[in-house]
C-alpha cells in the first residue's frame, strides 16, 4: 500500500502507555471477552465489564521506530477513510462525521465499558470511537498468518464501517431488534452487521484506489487473506476443533471474503444490504 508521506488524520487520541486508576470487574469477564470478542469488530457493550476510571499516568518510555511507523500508518488510513466517506456522504446529500481513533496499550476505558487488548480492535457506538492496540497487527501476522499493510488497513476500514452503520442508523435498529430475539437470533443479526462492515471496508478500498491510487500488487489479496483468517468457522475450528454455527457472531471466512470483495468490486453502497441476503 502506498501510504508514506500522505496526510495523517488529526482525529486520534493517543493513550499508549497509560496506566493506573482502573478498577475492573472479575477476571472471568475479561476471559470471556477475550474468547468471544477477539474477532474483528467485536462490540464490548455486548459483554460490558464495567470499570471505574481514576487518575492515569502515561509512560515516558521511548517507543520503537516500528511502533511509531504503525501509528503513522494508522493515522494515514484513518485520513483516507475520512476522505472517502466524506465524499460518499456528500454525494448522497448528507454529512459525514469523522470518528476518533484511540490508540491504547493493554487496556482502556471506552463508552462501551472497560476493554483489554484481548478484544481486538473495536468500534464503540456510544462514543463513536475506534479503539486499537497496535500489538494486534503482530497478532494478525503471526497468529492469524495474515501479513501485509493492506490487511492492517482492512482492519481499520472494517471498524470505520461500523461507524458508517452508526451514522446511517443501522446500528441502533439492530440493537433494538436484538432485544426481542433469542441468543441465536441475536447472533445472526450480529453476523449481518459485521458482514456489512466488511462490505463497507471493500467500498472504502474501491474509492481509495480511485481517488488516490494507493494499491500495490497483492494488496486486495492481502485483505481477503485477513478476512479469511478471521472467519468464525475457521477460528472455532482452530480453538475448539469443531464448528458451532449458532454461535457465529461475525460470519464465515467465505462470507467475509465475499462481502469485502463485493464492496471493492462494485463501490456501490446500495448493494451492501447483508440483512436481505442469503450470503
Amino acid at each position: 500500500m502506498l501510504w508514506q508521506g500522505r496526510r495523517e488524520s488529526g482525529n486520534v487520541e493517543d493513550r499508549r502507555g497509560m496506566s493506573g486508576g482502573m478498577v475492573a470487574g472479575g477476571g472471568i469477564g475479561a476471559i470471556i471477552i477475550g474468547i468471544l470478542y477477539f474477532l474483528l469488530g467485536g462490540n464490548p457493550s455486548d459483554l460490558q465489564n464495567q470499570g471505574f476510571q481514576g487518575p492515569q499516568t502515561q509512560s515516558s518510555a521511548p517507543r520503537s521506530a516500528a511502533e511509531e511507523k504503525l501509528a503513522s500508518f494508522s493515522r494515514v488510513v484513518l485520513a483516507d477513510t475520512e476522505d472517502v466517506w466524506g465524499e460518499i456522504f456528500k454525494q448522497n446529500g448528507s454529512t459525514y462525521t469523522d470518528p476518533t481513533l484511540v490508540l491504547f496499550t493493554n487496556q482502556t476505558q471506552s463508552g462501551c465499558g472497560f476493554s483489554s487488548a484481548a478484544t481486538g480492535p473495536f468500534y464503540c457506538p456510544a462514543d463513536q470511537k475506534v479503539y486499537l492496540d497496535l500489538s494486534f497487527f503482530s497478532e494478525l501476522q503471526n497468529r492469524f498468518h495474515a501479513p501485509g499493510e493492506f490487511a492492517m488497513a482492512y482492519v481499520i476500514a472494517h471498524e470505520v464501517g461500523h461507524h458508517v452503520q452508526k451514522l446511517m442508523g443501522t446500528t441502533d435498529q439492530v440493537d433494538q431488534q436484538r432485544q426481542s430475539l433469542s441468543e441465536t437470533g441475536a447472533n445472526k443479526l450480529s453476523v449481518k452487521l459485521e458482514l456489512q462492515a466488511d462490505f463497507y471496508a471493500g467500498v472504502w478500498a474501491h474509492y481509495d484506489q480511485k481517488m488516490k491510487q494507493v494499491l500495490e500488487n497483492g494488496d486486495i489479496e492481502s485483505a481477503l487473506n485477513a478476512a479469511n483468517a478471521i472467519g468464525d468457522d475457521r477460528l472455532q475450528q482452530q480453538s475448539r476443533g469443531y464448528v458451532v454455527p449458532d454461535a457465529f457472531t461475525h460470519g464465515t471466512s467465505q462470507q467475509r471474503m465475499y462481502w469485502f470483495k463485493k464492496g471493492y468490486e462494485t463501490g456501490d453502497i446500495r448493494q451492501g444490504n447483508t440483512f436481505e441476503s442469503n450470503q
